[in-house]
């Protein structure tokens, strides 16, 4: 038998045939494929886990009787409970079910414990809210609540804890925690309080324009300083020379300071029944803060025997903040009053916890915050407490000049706010809701209000300083009491209005009182673009409809631009030997331009460019870029310049840039150059929404690639920051982050009916079909009915019933 035939072998890895090799990379290919989908069904699934249980029933423990939760189409939960302990720890835990994450992130910004969960990122932007003390302040004012109130907030806090609980015992708290690592703290009245504080803060009260003034002070000349002021210092001389003789390093103080946005504000407006088609008032209210996911506003109705009222309120506090129940109506925007003062403090050279008043040292009060990082580390960190407040100005630094700034505000004492929230809910009529308003005192706002027997009216409310001397304007002496307060305007006294003959009543951040009223409110008020247009609408027809006032608030006109426009092409013109080809084009475009600020459209995209590029040109090569960052006014003396250089007084900025011609053709072909860099060289086809997008950016969003799982996608949106539809927008990106986050109308012939809409919806968690459903509605002036009658809400809802009993679902 003859042997096989065998062949030599080749030295060197073995190999496969082809069709052999292909099927192993085949299911590789499968594996892997597997494998990832394994990982996205299973992330798709501990997703869909999180889901809080929205139907069926659930026990609560702690609970006296039974409470029905009905959620709408539009993922508003309308809390039903036959006792107000059961109502508040129903709207505890229905809160923290839809935005826990949310509450969570809150209370440790106000508070400053941030870093403990995020790390070192955040460590400076604690420093300044543990030398604020908002945290500290909410304790302070627990005490001094009515017994009644302090239930109230023991009551949401059970809640609370009671969803944080159990969602820890079966794994279903919020994605966000997962990926951050840790798990929420239980939840106390004091977190409730913390986060009222922090609205007060956002709010503002204007320290950063005093330390902005300083700046200048110390760097300009006065002329070029004074330009840039709102108003000429009553106190001037005195205050000027002290700042000069006590220097202190501005930039470096404040280099790391968190601000406030600056275009923080709101509309509202109430029109009295002699002017509407259903005879009876009409409120509007849209609140401008910041556009996020989820939304600053949680929509909610609250409803028992004695109460039913709908509105909305800030995640993590007890109530309706700002709504309607059956008889009145009310909303608010934020009057933007002087409520901090910066006092210039000497320190002792040996002892730094020494300050001069009165040519005496005395103690200053020293309190050991030590801020703890992720990680385990942990950061010592001193705040220092003058008698006029804490030491703001060295809040990043460990080192102790001889001059401090200490800041004083109306928020860092006890105060009493949600004690005015509780009254609203039950108030009939419009001395009921003013004795309410006795205990709104921070942050100051502007309230409307209308009621169903007709009455419409406004009140300035808060607490407003008095001062010795002074108009906080600028930092002041603190050794002496010549700038001391002297108390706060008398409550009688407040601005208020009751059924003007004019038949309307409206705010929008605008100067509230005449040149005649007897205080100081503020040197800073919002230019009147959004207040004129309000006022000239409601002035131009004698009978309204509820569809009129939707269309009023999504209002584009720029009023700014019909302005300005006549004022700044001729200046153009004179600059017609250097217009190159493409400006040409883009003039012809602003000349036809009917001063909307519409998304589809070039114009408002050149002329929105044009203003903001003033500032480049006027500040960017003189001025501190931090130092820009405190410039919050920086709207109101632009457009103060233009206004003044159009009468032939152009001021020193503008005269040591080469004159007012040569300003605005510099800032009209860098907006040109930036538009063709943004959206090609045919201006024909440029569009404001192109640039001009809501992105509603989710605090993970900055990780990326989290911003594709969190981030709702975003939307071209027309109206900018002086439009009553005001959609702010960054300077550097186009990206629109501040606005009206919650729109609301209610005609008074319908108490227990309102039109709103919060964007971008209701829920926190990202799988939920209310995580940004309201976009739509948001971007393009759409509205859902929100009923308070148990037949409407009950029909087409998610029915979930909360009975007594060990706590069980999520």
């Amino acid at each position: 038998m003859s042997s096989p035939v065998s062949f030599p072998q080749k030295s060197g890895p073995r190999l496969w045939p082809a069709r052999r090799r292909w099927k192993v990379v085949l299911i590789v290919l499968i594996i892997f494929l597997l494998l990832i989908g394994a990982g996205l069904a299973y992330g798709y699934w501990s997703l869909q886990r999180d889901l809080p249980t929205t139907e069926g029933t659930l026990t609560l423990s702690g609970l006296r009787q039974s409470v029905t939760i009905y959620r709408d189409k539009n993922g508003v939960p309308h809390i039903k409970a036959k006792n107000m302990h059961d109502l508040f720890m129903a709207q505890g835990f229905i809160t923290a079910q839809a935005r826990m994450f949310q509450m969570d992130l809150s209370r440790r910004q106000a508070s400053g414990t941030l870093s403990e969960v995020v790390g070192e990122a955040t460590v400076e932007r604690d420093k300044l809210f543990r030398t604020l003390g908002l945290r500290r302040w909410a304790k302070k004012s627990l005490p001094i609540y009515s017994e009644h109130a302090q239930d109230v907030l023991q009551w949401y806090a059970d809640g609370v804890n009671a969803y944080i609980g159990r969602a820890e015992e079966i794994g279903t708290l919020p994605v966000e925690f997962r990926i951050l690592g840790y798990e929420p703290d239980p939840w106390s009245p004091v977190d409730s309080l913390t986060i009222g504080k922090y609205m007060a803060y956002t709010l503002g009260g204007h320290w950063e324009g005093q330390a902005f003034r300083y700046y200048l002070v110390e760097h300009f000349p006065e002329k070029k300083a004074m330009a840039l002021f709102p108003s000429y210092p009553d106190d001037a001389p005195t205050i000027l020379q002290a700042i000069r003789a006590n220097p202190l390093d501005i930039e470096k103080s404040f280099a790391s300071v968190v601000t406030p946005n600056p275009f923080n504000g709101s509309n509202n407006w109430v029109v009295s029944g002699e002017k509407t088609a259903s005879g009876k008032p009409y409120l509007a209210n849209d609140p401008h803060l910041g556009l996020a996911t989820p939304s600053i506003w949680y929509e909610t109705n609250l409803v028992t025997p004695d109460v039913n009222v709908s509105g909305v309120i800030f995640a993590g506090v007890p109530g309706i903040i700002v709504g309607h129940n059956q008889y009145i109506a009310w909303g608010v925007t934020n009057v933007g009053p002087d409520v901090q003062d910066l006092y210039i403090e000497k320190r002792n050279p040996d002892n730094p916890h020494e300050f001069l008043y009165k040519d005496e040292w005395y103690n200053a009060k020293v309190i050991s915050e030590n801020i703890r990082v992720k990680g385990g580390k942990v950061i010592p960190f001193d705040v220092t407490i003058t008698r006029h407040g804490p030491i703001v100005s060295e809040f990043a630094h460990d080192d102790h000049p001889d001059t401090a700034l200490a800041m004083k505000w109306t928020a860092l004492q006890p105060t009493t706010e949600l004690q005015a929230v509780l009254k609203f809910m039950k108030a009939k009529n419009w001395d009921e809701f003013k004795e309410a308003l006795t205990y709104f005192q921070v942050p100051a706002q502007n309230f409307v209000f209308a009621s169903k027997n007709g009455t419409i009216a406004y009140r300035a409310n808060g607490l407003i300083p008095i001062r010795k001397n002074g108009d906080s304007l600028l930092p002041v002496p603190g050794w002496t009491d010549k700038y001391e307060w002297t108390g706060f305007i008398p409550w009688n006294e407040l601005p208020t209005v009751v059924n003007p003959d004019e038949g309307f009543i409206a705010t929008a951040n605008n100067k509230v009182t005449p040149d005649d009223y007897p205080y100081h409110i503020s040197n800073v008020w919002a230019e009147p673009y959004r207040i004129e247009r309000i006022r000239h609408v409601l002035s131009s027809q004698d009978t309204f409809t509820v569809k009129d006032m939707k269309d009023l608030q999504f209002d584009h006109e720029n009023l700014r631009a019909k302005e300005f426009l006549p004022v700044l092409l001729p200046e153009l013109m004179k600059a017609d030997g250097h217009l190159r080809e493409i400006d040409q084009k883009v003039i012809e475009l602003l000349k036809s331009w009917i001063h909307e600020d519409d998304k589809d459209l070039a114009a408002p995209l050149v002329f929105n460019l044009w203003m903001r590029n003033f500032d480049d040109v006027l500040f960017e090569e003189q001025m501190d870029k931090e130092m820009m960052e405190l410039f919050t006014n920086k709207t109101q003396a632009v457009d103060h310049m233009i206004r003044e250089a159009a009468k032939g007084a152009a001021g020193p900025w503008m005269e040591e840039n080469g004159g007012f011609s040569k300003v605005a053709y510099a800032a009209f072909k860098l907006a040109v150059d930036r538009a063709v860099k943004l959206q090609g060289d045919n201006p024909e086809t440029w569009q404001w929404g192109e640039f001009h997008e809501v992105p509603f950016h989710h605090p993970l969003s900055a990780v990326k690639p989290l911003n594709l799982l969190f981030d709702p996608d975003s939307n071209p949106v027309s109206g900018s920051c002086v439009t009553v539809n005001a959609t702010c927008w960054d300077t550097k990106t186009g990206e629109v982050d501040h606005g009206p986050a919650w729109r609301t109308v209610i005609d008074m012939a319908s108490p227990q009916e309102s039109w709103n809409v919060v964007t971008p919806g209701q829920s926190g968690h990202v799988l939920s079909k209310w995580y940004d459903d309201q976009v739509n509605e948001w971007v393009n002036g759409r509205y859902h009915l929100t009923s308070t009658v148990e037949s409407d809400f009950s029909r087409n809802s998610e029915h979930l019933l909360l009975k007594p009993g060990k706590t069980a679902g999520n």
